[in-house]
């Protein structure tokens, strides 16, 4: 399960050219008494993560996740990737461009969250606000927590597709909200839109009062947002080990595609009771779906194309300077051939090995 984000990345990427060359990562892994390789990575209090989900169900055969501790946010996570911090790492997909353009030498190579019918993130207004267009937004403010992240991002391109010139866009405020506060900001007219989803967007609308602007899934529809991503020399030297998270995560995140809510929330439960780290279960009641609209969590070119050319046309990068194709890898997929692996069901289990 993964929510937006909080946390700016601004600073992230200043600094990311010098702690790229700094961080001497080798990419080789530790291995465990049994010759399992180790696949480090950092999670999120009271949620469960696919990889950890797909460890407890059993899908991993060559490698064993540690948890290093908490994020504080996507950009964080996969700039830990790229100094050697962690093996594998998920972010928006507008991040891990900016962080490819940096020059930071990793891959994305599974879908990790994103935008489908019962998973969104919808941008609310009051519901007597008189804004009801993206020119009614002009010199106003919109909240969200995260800045150079998916929050920005969708804001931004919905405005420009509304019609907004770039220096109408530079009129409306940005303000970086914790998810906590947003809606009370919001309510308390502190903030006059609000970027809201998963436990936050479904207690608020259960509260009433409020109504979307607009919706991520209204503007691209169903949609793959975030990438897992692995520097390019942990795959390099542990090829079997980067299969065996992809094709195990990506079973895990096909499970929660076709299980019954109830039983994927009850797993959820089960596998934070475990780790015993004195966690809020709440945000796990309001999960309502994996987010991710393709079976498996295949990446298609698009999902990153489309933030290219973003930079590009807001001249953060040069025309041509990347291409999705090359950022991506569909390799370890069991799903990439648009079918079920041979031997395997709908809910991913028995798959046969590549």
């Amino acid at each position: 399960m993964r929510s937006i984000r909080s946390r700016s990345a601004v600073a992230v990427f200043a600094a990311l050219a010098v702690l790229v060359t700094a961080c001497g990562s080798s990419g080789g892994a530790a291995r465990t008494a049994d010759g399992k390789t180790v696949v480090r990575y950092q999670g999120w209090t009271g949620e469960v993560q696919f990889e950890e989900l797909a460890e407890e169900l059993g899908y991993y055969k060559n490698i064993k996740l540690d948890w290093v501790g908490n994020t504080t946010s996507g950009p964080q996570d996969i700039q830990s990737v790229a100094t050697g911090d962690i093996d594998v790492g998920s972010a928006f997909n507008g991040a891990v461009v900016k962080l490819n353009a940096a020059g930071a030498p990793i891959t994305s190579v599974l879908s990790s969250y994103g935008a489908d019918e019962d998973e969104y993130t919808g941008y609310y207004v009051l519901a007597d606000s008189p804004i009801h267009t993206a020119r009614d937004l002009i010199g106003k403010k919109v909240g969200m927590n995260t800045l150079g992240a998916h929050h920005e991002f969708l804001t931004r391109e919905w405005l420009a597709e509304q019609g907004l010139t770039n220096d109408e866009i530079k009129t409306v405020t940005l303000a970086v909200v914790p998810p906590v506060n947003t809606e009370q900001a919001l309510r308390e007219k502190q903030i006059d839109v609000a970027a809201l989803n998963t436990i936050w967007r479904e207690t608020a609308t259960e509260r009433g009062g409020i109504r979307p602007l607009f919706t991520d899934k209204s503007l691209f529809g169903a949609f793959s947002y975030g990438t897992y991503v692995m520097r390019d020399d942990f795959i390099a030297k542990n090829k079997e080990a980067a299969a065996d998270f992809v094709q195990g995560t990506a079973r895990a995140i096909r499970w929660t595609q076709v299980t019954p809510r109830d039983q994927v929330v009850a797993k959820f439960h089960e596998i934070i009771a475990k780790r015993n780290r004195n966690e809020d279960t709440k945000t796990i009641e309001y999960w309502r779906s994996s987010g991710i609209p393709v079976p498996g969590a295949v990446i298609a070119e698009r999902e990153l194309q489309i933030w290219i050319d973003w930079l590009v046309r807001n001249g953060e990068l040069k025309d041509g300077q990347l291409k999705a194709k090359d950022l991506y890898t569909n390799e370890f997929n069991p799903y990439a051939n648009g079918t079920y692996p041979e031997g395997s069901g709908p809910d991913g289990r028995a798959l046969a090995q590549k």
